[in-house]
């Protein structure tokens, strides 16, 4: 069994600590308009999601015979 184990305390210098730990600001996109209303999933919209994820599997299924 191998015992290869890192150490829980990490030395490093002043520097790198600094760099790590400033604060970054962001910006927004202010100018982007958010939809008023979300948009409703029906169940035919489910039923077709359902089908896409089933038929590379039914594909491979096939091939594999």
């Amino acid at each position: 069994m191998k015992q290869d184990v890192m150490p829980s305390v990490i030395q490093m210098d002043n520097e790198t600590l600094k760099k790590l730990t400033t604060e970054v600001k962001e910006t927004l996109a202010s100018e982007m308009e958010m939809p008023t209303k979300p948009k409703r999933i029906s169940v035919a919209n489910l039923w077709k999601i359902h089908q896409a994820k089933r038929q590379p599997a039914r594909i491979t299924r096939k091939w594999a015979l």
